[in-house]
């Protein structure tokens, strides 16, 4: 299905219980392990740290979540689609919501070892910026930065 019958909306509450076993089996997907956390860590997570911080905006499609992103002014803290939803534009959708809303420059982290969220990034202008290592994980990650081009109203001026 094409990416422009997915609807943005806002995140509430009730879509919780779809979201987390989503983004675990997405995230497991790309980075190719099995996440030890229980669910209900990753959920308490979510609601007490994700939101507190970032606006998060759903993908909805047939009244079905396809995915989702986490994004302040200044960066992208989740960008998840739903397996067997990739390659149809959601993740473009949503990044283009996060850019919108960004101050002109964005950062995020991924995995290294997930080369399609990488590959993804890089085809939306995100340029890695710094390697490091996420202790938690004990994965190499990307340090990837977005940067808004000038539109040539503002370069005429």
């Amino acid at each position: 299905m094409p990416a422009e019958r997915v609807v943005l909306i806002e995140f509430e509450d009730d879509w919780i219980e779809e979201l987390i076993p989503m983004w675990r089996a997405s995230f497991e997907d790309g980075v190719g392990i099995t996440d030890p956390h229980p669910i209900e860590d990753q959920r308490k997570y979510f609601m007490t740290e994700v939101l507190r911080h970032y606006g998060v905006r759903l993908a909805v499609q047939d009244a079905g979540l396809v995915g989702f992103v986490a994004a302040s002014r200044e960066s992208i803290a989740q960008l998840y689609v739903r397996i067997g939803f990739q390659h149809r534009g959601i993740g473009t959708r949503l990044i283009e919501w996060a850019n919108a809303h960004s101050g002109g420059q964005l950062w995020l982290y991924t995995f290294a070892r997930n080369r399609r969220a990488c590959s993804f990034y890089e085809k939306h202008d995100f340029v890695p910026v710094a390697r490091g290592f996420e202790p938690n994980w004990q994965l190499e990650d990307v340090k990837y930065q977005w940067t808004a081009r000038p539109t040539p109203e503002a370069t005429a001026h």
